[in-house]
């Protein structure tokens, strides 16, 4: 059966190639990419499921194409970044981006976090939990990852949305960032504990209510936890 389709954005045909052969082994289709602004454009034409992009591109650098992606479509996004370039990580996650891989990387590892991400963007069934949650002034709908924020819509990114859907459905429980990454990323994550706070930041920029503390609350040299508000 076939998968969804995936865009790799990388101006290195030789990664470009490797990337393609393991996804198509496990029954993506994929489309290709080799600077910015192709990028940009395929984005448009082809709606992929996910995109991998290159950190370092001519023409359009992957920040750029993230922030113009941005634009029209919240499609999960994997970064790529050469080694040791943790501000373009934490950046590249500011602006948008639900992972990053550091080169060189494994194949293996890549696919593995395209199928994670991919599961936790597809709406499943649910059973022991309710499909929407509603607090005051916030609403969210798992079916169709909708979040109102009073009777605003406000979009989310998939990770920042799995990540509010989580902690919503544990109200009043304080979760490591540790326990966050194995919860919400769904696997043992090599990046640093920066990538939950800076999702934490973009979270509470899009669903707190103005004159009131943040649903999402940080709990000092713990973690965090949703916490109810009173209207």
């Amino acid at each position: 059966m076939s998968e969804g389709l995936i865009l790799i954005v990388d101006d290195e045909e030789h990664i470009r190639e490797l990337v393609r052969l393991y996804l198509e082994k496990e029954g993506f289709t994929v489309a290709l990419a080799a600077d910015g602004e192709e990028a940009v454009q395929k984005a448009k034409s082809t709606t992929p499921q996910l995109i991998i992009l290159d950190l370092m591109l001519p023409k359009l650098d992957g920040w750029d194409v993230c922030r113009e992606v941005r634009k029209f479509s919240e499609v999960p996004i994997i970064m790529l970044t050469a080694k040791g370039e943790e501000f373009d990580k934490v950046l590249g996650l500011e602006l948008g981006a639900d992972d990053y891989l550091t080169k060189p990387f494994s194949p293996r590892e890549l696919v593995a976090r395209v199928k994670a991400i991919l599961r936790r963007a597809t709406p499943e069934e649910q059973t022991d939990t309710e499909d929407v949650l509603t607090f005051p002034g916030l609403a969210i709908n798992h079916s169709s990852r909708e979040v109102h924020v009073d009777d605003r819509e406000v979009t989310l990114t998939p990770k920042e949305f799995d990540l509010l859907w989580f902690l919503a459905t544990h109200p009043g429980k304080v979760f490591t960032r540790e326990q966050l990454l194995t919860a919400v990323w769904g696997y043992d994550y090599y990046g640093d504990l920066r990538t939950v706070d800076t999702h934490i930041k973009r979270l509470r920029e899009k669903v707190e209510r103005d004159g009131n503390t943040p649903h999402v609350k940080t709990i000092w040299g713990v973690g965090y936890k949703f916490e109810v508000q009173e209207k």
